[in-house]
């Protein structure tokens, strides 16, 4: 695997790599790897033959109550999986050279999508993530782009984004990869206390409980919603929404609309932990 710093190093290595006739397949990432990511890596190469991924913990996407200093960095140990996994080239910049003037020109995605479930409780989020990953596209300048499905409404951003501004990308969703006893997994499950670790399944159960009745008939959203809401508060959890929505646009359903996924986000002690469910 090939490390580059610099978008000139990156670029010239996958200038060479597009004239040898192979297509580009990246995916990027926060670091502190695990394997819902390298899955990713894996079925990146359904999609190209060669596999680019990024480590670049971006500041414009962290609120001024987020975790931005304390996010986990661990380079050595996640290079170590991506050379495990094939990778072919990383791209791990530092802001300097990612963000080399203040970013003034911001992508501004759907105000709904910035004003409803994550967007409400993270403003400003979402204008981070998609401004970094186009700076990133129009690096990497890839034919593919994975994302995992555990960040439901990011993958809606960013894929909408491509669409709109005419990218000529495959935006290609990643199912969410779960530990055995169904617990999402995430760089942030490492913040967990070995007793809340032990609760934290219970929101992903929560949610195929949620499921179950919708698929036996339940209509009833808004009290499905308050009624899981209330169980976790039972449980310490601090919830902030489990909304069922609409798959197409993440609007609340009528009786009628069929194609729904449940979403939740909950502290669990200091530990804020997303998930989401299709149904």
């Amino acid at each position: 695997m090939q490390t580059h710093s610099t978008v000139a190093s990156l670029r010239a290595a996958l200038d060479a790599e597009r004239k040898a006739g192979k297509r580009i397949a990246f995916v990027p990432t926060m670091g502190n790897l695990h394997e819902g990511h390298i899955t990713l890596m894996r079925g990146a190469f359904q999609h190209g033959e060669c596999i680019v991924s990024s480590i670049f913990v971006n500041r414009l996407q962290f609120g001024p109550k987020d975790d931005f200093d304390r996010y986990p960095r661990t380079f050595e140990a996640d290079c170590a999986r991506l050379v495990d996994a094939g990778v072919h080239h990383l791209f791990a910049p530092d802001e300097n050279e990612l963000y080399p003037t203040p970013q003034k020109y911001i992508v501004e995605p759907d105000p709904f999508l910035q004003s409803t479930l994550e967007g409400e409780f993270r403003p400003g989020h979402f204008h981070g993530v998609a401004t970094v990953v186009l700076k990133l596209f129009n690096i990497v300048q890839p034919h593919a782009a994975l994302f995992g499905k555990k960040d439901y409404q990011q993958f809606m951003v960013l894929s909408n984004m491509v669409r709109e501004l005419n990218l000529r990308i495959d935006v290609v969703p990643g199912e969410t990869v779960r530990a055995t006893d169904g617990l999402a997994l995430s760089s942030r499950n490492g913040y967990l206390s070995e007793k809340e670790r032990a609760e934290a399944p219970h929101l992903y159960r929560l949610l195929v409980a949620m499921r179950d009745k919708i698929l036996a008939g339940a209509r009833d959203y808004e009290d499905l919603q308050a009624e899981a809401m209330a169980e976790l508060v039972s449980r310490g959890w601090a919830p902030q929404y489990i909304a069922v929505r609409r798959r197409s646009d993440l609007k609340s359903p009528t009786a009628h609309d069929s194609g729904l996924v449940i979403l939740a986000a909950a502290f669990l002690g200091t530990t804020r932990l997303i998930d989401n469910l299709e149904v």
